[in-house]
């Protein structure tokens, strides 16, 4: 097997493996009893809906420092934009019927589409990583979340109980985490200069 062809899959392969372990109760309840032994005092201390801003404070941090060390952003902003200057000679040579340059940008075409495909698998290499420390956070959120009292005033939806379904089949406690980790990553993505996925 071409490890450098297929290596890209890997992050993929072990983010799915994660994600299905989800669905596998005594891998979920083993994972959030170990984790309580750690986290279970902080969860003591503070209301649940404070801890899922801390913990999702967190992921903003590891996400987002792990993507700035794993992804070259100023190669990725490069392929983009010679892909944009691409895709506008390529449609000027269609508009105006230009065979000759066609077959030239053809040729051109099959390089920029590989270029682009390899900066998209790259894109998925942390996944794995964040993955890898998120998911237990979220065994330990659902193992814990039967003993969360209390509710919470979410921004556009009001008042509700954290089990309770806010967003279709999203109850509120992982649109919380959602809403929190993405208002920090965006100001921790401005400090460490990086762009977004």
């Amino acid at each position: 097997m071409d490890m450098k062809k297929y290596g890209g899959f890997i992050p993929l392969i072990v983010a799915m493996l994660l994600i299905f372990s989800y669905s596998v109760p005594a891998i979920r309840d083993g994972v959030g009893s170990f984790l309580d032994t750690v986290l279970g005092p902080l969860a003591n201390m503070v209301p649940f809906y404070v801890l899922i801003v801390i913990l999702s404070t967190a992921t903003a941090l590891y996400s987002s420092i792990i993507q700035k060390y794993t992804i070259d952003y100023e190669h990725m902003q490069d392929v983009q934009a010679r892909m944009k200057v691409f895709q506008k000679e390529y449609r000027e040579a269609q508009l105006s019927g230009d065979e000759k340059r066609l077959k030239k940008l053809n040729a051109k075409k099959d390089r920029m589409m590989k270029e682009q495909m390899e900066m998209s698998q790259n894109q998925f290499k942390p996944m794995a990583y964040i993955l890898i420390i998120t998911v237990p956070i979220f065994f330990w959120l659902i193992f814990r979340l039967n003993s969360a009292e209390g509710a919470i005033i979410m921004p556009f939806f009001g008042l509700h109980t954290l089990t309770d379904f806010v967003l279709g089949p999203i109850p509120a406690w992982i649109l919380w985490y959602m809403m929190c980790s993405l208002t920090i990553s965006q100001v921790v993505r401005k400090s460490l200069n990086i762009g977004g996925i």
